[in-house]
């Protein structure tokens, strides 16, 4: 996958992808909260690991379906106080032209675990 200074890839399919974009605070340290949680969740390979960036892909688990998720920081200089950024989130799937839901629940899981820690 790829992204540029104004985030990630769009979604192309809203039935079996999502992206999601969260303003918060202490951003650095939320992104890597969200990176811990991701690479925690069960049949996650990391991919790509960066100070901005994360990517890895998440199987389905009885067929083994490969899920694109992607976590990225974006640099917002436009802030005074540094501690605020955005996060994004995509989760895509790479086959099928739905997912049943799976992608939205995963980010949906990441964000609601963020605000538990």
């Amino acid at each position: 996958m790829t992204f540029t200074a104004q985030g990630l890839a769009p979604v192309t399919n809203p039935l079996n992808s999502v992206l999601v974009e969260k303003k918060l605070i202490n951003v650095d340290q939320k992104f890597f909260k969200l990176v811990c949680l991701a690479e925690s969740l069960p049949r996650t390979e990391v991919v790509e690991s960066g100070k901005n960036y994360w990517r890895g892909v998440c199987r389905s688990a009885i067929f083994r379906f490969p899920d694109d998720l992607e976590i990225l920081k974006l640099d917002v200089r436009s802030y005074v106080d540094r501690s605020k950024g955005i996060i994004q989130i995509r989760s895509a799937a790479r086959l099928g032209e739905s997912d049943l839901g799976v992608n939205l629940r995963r980010v949906e899981y990441l964000f609601n675990q963020l605000e538990k820690i």
